[in-house]
């Protein structure tokens, strides 16, 4: 283990094909649009940071994951009461992430680095590795969204096929069917096995990356420790271990539909782009900030418990443009941003509810199951 972890180079190799290069903007599109932005915290003489209403939030969700999982644990329950406790924890699990770590992930929780970092962990509590994160998540995905081979959030080892750009194989003509029970799967996979076999080999799909080290490399170890104690090992120790891998694959299966679904319906439905880099050395036909709109879709932006919950998250076009902005600002930013985007040109995209947003992605995963 020792030398598989051994120390990779300080900064990444690039990718197997060469990164794409976005151009100018000329039109000032995104000049525009954030001055319009600063204009707004300016007026109102709000923090970038979410404040109080981020640690309320925080404090909220933490608590009810621990008192919903000690419930789980310790009470003696008939498996008619343990199975909504289930599903309630992966809703607890899933909020942490969705509206706690990801702020934290991208600098925009706190204005102190350390509050940030500390934030971030709770995805390791949750099973994932935020250090992972960091690099699929935060540079590859959201520097080159929608892109084939640059964006990882979109390759599938060719389970699926989510853009128009990926081979399309005979099975994919299902996949429409099949991907909805599979994205069941995805959490315990990256728990267990995924992550690990990432941080040994350096590399996130094509893409190398320098294996984590020192206080990285502990954090990694530490939150797989302690998220494998709390989701088997302590469980164990009260219950038989069949019925704990039962309720471990329904807490993690609940998990893995709701963070995947929630992600999907940003970028893989029938309303956003997949733009490909032209000419050589490649590059991309829109600037960075027309791109970013252009590739992502809103949801649901009238439900306020939904926002809450997914922590903005159907805000994506805002946290695009603005990601180390807190999430609680999107609703009010996202007034801005859809008029400029209307003045500019810009196709903005929004699915006024959470299920057609559901339906979008059912369609477009049907359309990339089909022969072109």
């Amino acid at each position: 283990m020792a030398t598989a972890l051994a120390p990779a180079p300080a900064t990444a190799a690039p990718a197997r094909t060469p990164p794409p290069k976005f151009p100018p903007d000329p039109s000032g599109f995104h000049a525009v649009l954030k001055e319009r932005v600063a204009d707004y915290f300016a007026r109102t003489g709000k923090a970038e940071q979410g404040g109080w209403r981020m640690y309320l939030k925080t404090a909220t969700i933490l608590l009810a994951w621990a008192g919903v999982w000690a419930a789980l644990v310790f009470l003696p329950l008939a498996w008619w009461q343990a199975v909504p406790l289930a599903v309630a924890l992966a809703v607890c699990m899933a909020g942490a992430g969705f509206a706690v770590q990801h702020d934290a992930g991208h600098g925009a929780y706190s204005r102190r680095p350390w509050v940030n970092g500390l934030m971030a962990c709770v995805l390791d509590l949750v099973g994932a590795s935020s250090y992972l994160w960091r690099w699929k998540h935060g540079i590859l995905h959201h520097t080159f969204t929608n892109v084939q081979g640059h964006d990882t959030d979109i390759e599938s080892d060719g389970v699926a096929r989510l853009s128009p750009h990926q081979p399309r194989y005979k099975f994919h003509r299902y996949q429409h069917l099949y991907l909805w029970p599979a994205y069941a799967l995805t959490a315990s996979v990256w728990h267990l096995f995924r992550d690990f076999k990432d941080v040994i080999r350096g590399r996130i799909g094509d893409h190398p990356i320098p294996r984590p080290k020192g206080l990285d490399l502990a954090v990694f170890l530490l939150g797989k420790a302690a998220s494998i104690a709390l989701l088997l090992g302590i469980p164990m120790l009260v219950h038989p271990w069949w019925v704990v891998l039962i309720f471990y694959m329904v807490v993690t299966g609940c998990i893995g539909v709701i963070l995947t679904v929630v992600f999907q319906l940003a970028h893989c439905v029938e309303e956003a782009d997949f733009p490909e880099p032209v000419h050589s050395p490649p590059r991309m036909e829109s600037a960075w900030a027309v791109h970013q709109v252009e590739t992502t879709v809103n949801f649901a932006r009238d439900n306020r418990l939904l926002s809450w919950y997914v922590g903005g998250l159907n805000y994506q076009i805002e946290h695009h443009l603005f990601p180390r902005i807190c999430h609680v600002h999107y609703p009010a930013l996202s007034t801005i941003v859809e008029q400029t985007c209307q003045e500019y040109g810009v196709r903005y995209s929004s699915h006024p509810t959470f299920f057609a947003g559901v339906r979008s992605h059912y369609r477009w995963l049907r359309r990339m199951g089909r022969a072109d």
